[in-house]
Parts: structure tokens; C-alpha cells; sequence
């Protein structure tokens, strides 16, 4: 990632009031869902909205991104909110993959292709991936499928039911990996 864009990203941070606290909606809407220990990675995470909540669930949480003032903003709000989050300061671009295996890997308003191939090879048997390169509000029809699916194969994963391993709709391939 280019030094121009760690610089975008601690401006972003330094103002640390308009930064978001709360987590996704579409991460919310997989509450139940998701692993309840375990580890998880949030994956260019930035101010950790995502990670605490997931901290706060009971999971194992290791915050990755490229902005250190991100890092130091998520942990003091973890601190704030009594949940433990494991700052990891990278560049997921240019540096190896932080070593797994995780249960869950996270990644919100952050899409780069290139990491679905890593995915995979870094998740315990029967962890899951969730992709969503846009945050929205109220999950849509899109996110509510692509839920169903995952929720599928998570669940099947979790269960030892085989799924058949479909792949993705194409319209949902970018977004979800599970």
C-alpha cells in the first residue's frame, strides 16, 4: 500500500470523533452465526468497531491494518469497552499473511481479490470468512443471501454435513467466502 494511503488513513484516525464506533449491520445480522471462542482476525479493521464487538462475543480478536493510529484508537476503545483486542500493525498488500489458523477472518469496506486465495489456506477446518466491501445501514437483499449461504456452510462446516461445495453466485463471489 502506498505511504500516501497509511497517511490518508491516520488523518481519518486522528479524528477520532467521527469515526464510527458501532459495529457492521451485517455483521450484527450474523450474530448468531458466529463462533462464540476462538480466534478471529479483522482484517484491515481500522479503529476496531468490529473487532471489539467480536471481542465482546468471547473470541480471540487480532486487529490488522496499516494505520497505527487506527491500532492505538482501537485499543483505547477496547479498554473503554472492556474487551482485549490484539493490535497488528501491516500491510496485508505487501507483507506476509498473519499466521492463522483463525476461526473467523473479518473484512469490512476493504476489498483486495488477491487475499481469497490466502483465506482458505489460513482458516481452522470449519471457520468461515466474511467479506463485505461495503458497510450498510440495513443489510440488503445481497448481504440477506449471501448470509444464507454462508450460514449454510458454516453451519454444515461446523456440523460435518457436507455441502457439496457449490460455488458463490458471481454476483456474491467478490463479497462472500465461506
Amino acid at each position: 500500500m502506498p505511504h500516501f494511503d497509511r497517511q490518508k488513513w491516520n488523518a481519518k484516525y486522528a479524528a477520532a470523533e467521527e469515526v464510527p464506533r458501532e459495529p457492521s449491520a451485517v455483521l450484527r445480522s450474523l450474530e448468531k452465526l458466529l463462533p462464540r471462542r476462538g480466534r478471529a482476525l479483522d482484517v484491515a479493521g481500522g479503529a476496531g468497531r468490529n473487532a471489539i464487538w467480536l471481542a465482546k462475543q468471547g473470541l480471540d480478536v487480532t486487529l490488522a491494518d496499516v494505520s497505527p493510529q487506527g491500532l492505538a484508537l482501537a485499543c483505547e476503545r477496547a479498554q473503554q469497552a472492556g474487551a482485549t483486542v490484539t493490535p497488528l500493525c501491516t500491510d496485508l498488500e505487501d507483507l506476509p499473511f498473519p499466521a492463522g489458523p483463525w476461526d473467523l477472518i473479518l473484512s469490512v469496506c476493504y476489498l483486495w481479490r488477491p487475499l481469497f486465495a490466502v483465506y482458505p489456506q489460513v482458516l481452522s477446518p470449519g471457520g468461515g470468512a466474511n467479506c463485505h466491501p461495503a458497510d450498510q445501514e440495513e443489510p440488503g437483499a445481497l448481504s440477506q443471501t449471501a448470509g444464507r449461504i454462508f450460514a449454510q456452510r458454516w453451519g454444515a462446516a461446523r456440523s460435518g454435513k457436507q455441502t457439496g461445495n457449490r460455488p458463490l453466485p458471481r454476483r456474491l463471489a467478490s463479497r462472500w467466502t465461506a
